[in-house]
C-alpha cells in the first residue's frame, strides 16, 4: 500500500464526490494586446492551452495578437510553443505541463492570428476592426470579443479610449467585453481618473478587472469553505476569533524588474489587488447566492467598513544581502536599475480595522515581503482561548491558542491545531494538527491561476472581478500610508536580511497588541512539532 493510499479516510468517509464538467462557452473572438509580452507567454496562452485541452474553449474561437513587434502569425505561434516547451523541461514553473498534447495544440494554434501595429495609432484600430470582421465571418465567431489588456498600465486609458473612437466596443454586432490587469491605479486619484475614463467608453458590465489571485482553487474554496460548512460560520466573528494574520510571502527578488519597482514598491504591488482580496474572502459576511452582484454588495459593504490605515499602524522594510533557499543573494540596492540609497519598500506589516458588528476589536495583520525565509500565502485564524483554571495552571501558564490555517500556496490544504490529552496518568496538554491537503483527495490538474478567469470573461460571470467603487477603496483604505511613506525623504534601509522572517518593526507591531506574535514563515507541520 502506498503512503498515499495510507492516509486517505477511511470508514463512513469515502471520497470525493464526482467533478461536474463545465460546458464550452459561446463562440468569441479573444483580442490580446501585448502578444509579444511576458504575461502572454508566461500565464494566458498557457491558460487558453489548458483549456483547450479540457475541451473549455468555443467551438468558434479565435485569438488575435496585437503588438508592436514586426512578425506574421506564424512566428508569433512559434515564439509561444517555444514557451510552452520550456514549461515541459521546467518543473518549478507553476505552469509545468509533463507533455504537449499536439492535438489541444494545433487547435488552438489553427484560430490564431496577428495584427502588428503602435497602440497608440488610430490607424492600428481601424486595421483590428477589419480583421476582426473578417475572422467573424471565417470563424463565425458571431461578433463576440473579448479584448486584453496584457500591456503597461500607462497604456491602459489610451486603449479604450481608441476602442470607443474605433466603434469597437459597441455592443451592435455582440458583446464586446475588456479584460484589464493591475496595477489599476497607483493611488486613489489616479485610480479614480482610470475608473472615469474607462466607465465613459465601457459599461460597468463590459469591464473586468482580473486580479489572478482568485483564480486560485485555494482562494475561490475560501467561501465554499466557510458558507459550506455549519461547524465554521457560527464562529467566524469577534466573539470567538481573537485576530486574524493574512501572510503572503516570496522567496524571490525583484528578478530584475527595478524600473517597475522602483515606481511601485510592495505595497502598492500587493497590498490594495491581492491581499485586499484575500481579506475579502475571509471577511464579508454571507452572501444571498454566489452571482456577481450578491457577492460584489458584501464585498463592497465590507470595504466600507475599513478605517483607512494609518502611518503608525504601517511597517515598511527593504532586504539586504542574506542566504534563501541556501544561495547567497544581494540586497535590493545592489539589484539592477535600482538607486543605490533607493527608500522603495520590498516589505509591508500592516495593521487593519473593519468596523461592523461581524469584526468590531478583531484586528487583521497583513504582511508581505521579498527574499524571505519560505514561499507561503496563508490565512491563519486564532481563536481566543479557553479558561485554563480547569488544568490546574499556574499563574505563569496558559493554553496555547487555537489557529485555523488556510494554505493558499504552496502547501495547498487547511489545517487545524487544537490541544488534546497525552497520554499517561497526568493531565497534560499537547498541540496536534488535523490537515487536510488538497493533493490528498484531488489530482493535480494544470492551472496558472488564469483558467478560471479567461473562461468566466468569455461567459461573462463577473463575480471573480473587482468593481470600481472596490478598486477605489482599496485605495482609500491604504492612501494615509502611501502619502506619509511619499514624504519621508529617506528610510532606514536595509532592515531586513534576506532569508529573514522581515524588519523588527514588524515584530513591534504586532506585539503592541498584548503581545502577539507572527506566525513565523516555516512550513506548518514542522511549527506544529515545536
Amino acid at each position: 500500500m502506498s503512503e498515499q493510499q495510507e492516509r486517505k479516510p477511511r470508514g463512513w468517509v469515502l471520497s470525493s464526490p464526482p467533478r461536474g464538467q463545465a460546458k464550452p462557452p459561446g463562440p468569441c473572438a479573444m483580442v490580446i494586446f501585448g502578444a509579444g509580452g511576458d504575461l502572454t507567454k508566461r500565464l494566458l496562452v498557457p491558460a487558453l492551452y489548458n483549456l483547450a485541452c479540457g475541451n473549455l474553449i468555443p467551438e468558434d474561437f479565435a485569438v488575435t495578437g496585437v503588438d508592436l513587434r514586426d512578425q506574421d502569425a506564424s512566428e508569433w505561434r512559434e515564439s509561444l510553443l517555444d514557451m510552452l516547451r520550456n514549461f515541459v523541461r521546467d518543473k518549478s514553473s507553476e505552469a509545468h505541463i509533463e507533455e504537449i498534447n499536439k492535438e489541444a495544440w494545433e487547435r488552438l494554434a489553427s484560430r490564431m492570428s496577428y495584427v502588428q501595429g503602435d497602440l497608440t495609432k488610430p490607424d492600428l484600430y481601424e486595421r483590428l476592426q477589419e480583421h476582426l470582421d473578417q475572422v467573424a465571418r471565417d470563424q463565425q465567431t458571431g461578433g463576440n470579443v473579448l479584448f486584453y489588456l496584457a500591456i503597461a498600465d500607462r497604456f491602459f486609458a489610451t486603449v479604450i479610449d481608441h476602442l470607443g473612437k474605433a466603434s469597437l466596443a459597441s455592443e451592435d454586432a455582440g458583446w464586446r467585453r475588456v479584460v484589464i490587469e493591475k496595477p489599476f491605479g497607483h493611488d486613489l486619484p489616479s485610480a479614480r481618473d482610470l475608473n472615469k475614463r474607462v466607465l465613459s467608453v465601457l459599461k460597468e458590465e463590459q469591464v473586468y478587472r482580473i486580479d489572478h489571485f482568485l483564480g486560485k482553487e485555494t482562494v475561490q474554496n475560501i467561501m465554499a469553505f466557510r458558507f459550506a460548512n455549519g461547524l465554521f460560520e457560527p464562529i467566524w466573528n469577534r466573539d470567538r476569533i481573537d485576530h486574524v494574520q493574512i501572510t503572503v510571502a516570496e522567496t524571490v527578488g525583484i528578478e530584475r524588474r527595478g524600473k517597475f519597482y522602483e515606481k511601485t514598491g510592495a505595497l502598492r504591488d500587493m497590498v490594495p489587488n491581492h491581499v485586499f482580496q484575500l481579506v475579502a474572502m475571509v471577511a464579508m459576511d454571507p452572501p444571498a447566492g454566489f452571482d456577481a452582484d450578491a457577492i460584489h454588495r458584501k464585498k463592497a459593504d465590507l470595504f466600507c467598513g475599513m478605517e483607512s490605515i494609518q502611518p503608525e499602524d504601517a511597517v515598511r522594510g527593504q532586504y539586504g544581502p542574506g542566504v534563501v533557499l541556501g544561495e547567497h543573494v544581494r540586497g535590493y540596492r545592489e539589484e539592477p536599475d535600482v538607486a543605490a540609497d533607493s527608500n522603495i519598500e520590498t516589505y509591508v506589516a500592516l495593521r487593519l480595522h473593519i468596523d461592523n458588528w461581524r469584526w468590531a476589536g478583531v484586528p487583521i495583520y497583513l504582511r508581505t515581503g521579498k527574499h524571505m525565509a519560505r514561499r507561503s500565502t496563508e490565512i491563519a485564524i486564532r481563536f481566543k482561548q479557553a479558561p485554563f483554571a480547569p488544568f490546574e495552571a499556574t499563574p505563569m501558564e496558559q493554553l496555547p491558542p487555537n489557529w485555523l490555517v488556510l494554505r493558499i500556496q504552496p502547501e495547498e490544504g487547511i489545517s487545524l491545531q487544537f490541544e488534546v490529552k497525552r497520554p499517561g496518568p497526568v493531565v497534560e496538554l499537547a498541540p496536534v494538527l488535523m490537515d487536510f491537503r488538497y493533493r490528498d483527495w484531488f489530482p493535480p490538474e494544470p492551472n496558472v491561476g488564469y483558467e478560471t478567469l479567461i473562461y468566466d470573461c468569455i461567459i461573462g460571470d463577473q463575480t471573480l472581478f473587482q468593481r470600481a467603487d472596490q478598486v477605489e477603496a482599496a485605495w482609500r483604505i491604504v492612501q494615509p500610508v502611501l502619502d506619509a511613506w511619499g514624504s519621508q525623504i529617506a528610510a532606514d534601509f536595509p532592515n531586513y536580511e534576506s532569508g529573514s522572517d522581515g524588519p523588527a518593526a514588524a515584530d513591534a507591531l504586532i506585539a503592541r497588541d498584548g503581545g502577539r506574535s507572527w506566525r513565523p514563515v516555516t512550513p506548518p507541520r514542522q511549527e506544529a512539532e515545536k
